[in-house]
């Protein structure tokens, strides 16, 4: 018994094993695409080619004719507040974090904010720590005799 003409109720066992019936058409729950259902898809799909493209034409904008009229900290600045917001979204949307109990997200972004922090920390400290070294005659000397 095929189970492509019909659409079972129960579909937990194409989730265990072999998943390509998932893709196959199996699951394709939208058979008129002028349905309700199919539109609203469409529109998502839309509204989020919109979001990223938006913020992918500002960032490209600002990278090619802006730095030369703005102080480049706002510049870095608003690249770095745009870089996070299409990540975030692209999280939220791909990797399907918008639609999880508030708690998981949570357990998601915290550990990645304090990742980011981290990264940001360490690469101040080398930059201080560089700068600390270039700029102590002492130290700068000691590794030029070597």
């Amino acid at each position: 018994m095929s189970s492509h003409g019909s659409h079972n109720d129960n579909i937990q066992h194409l989730y265990e094993g072999d998943q390509s019936k998932l893709y196959s058409g199996v699951l394709a729950h939208h058979h008129d695409v002028k349905s309700a259902e199919s539109k609203a898809q469409v529109a998502k799909i839309w509204k989020v080619t919109l979001i990223l493209s938006i913020i992918t034409i500002a960032e490209v904008i600002g990278g090619l004719y802006l730095y030369h009229y703005v102080p480049k900290w706002f510049i870095n600045s608003a690249f770095l507040i745009l870089t996070i917001l299409k990540s975030a979204y692209i999280v939220r949307v791909f990797m399907h974090l918008g639609d999880e109990v508030k708690w998981f997200k949570f357990c998601v972004l915290i550990p990645l904010t304090l990742f980011v922090w981290f990264i940001i920390a360490f690469l101040y400290d080398g930059g201080e720590w560089k700068s600390f070294n270039e700029n102590n005659p002492a130290r700068y000397d000691y590794h030029q005799t070597k």
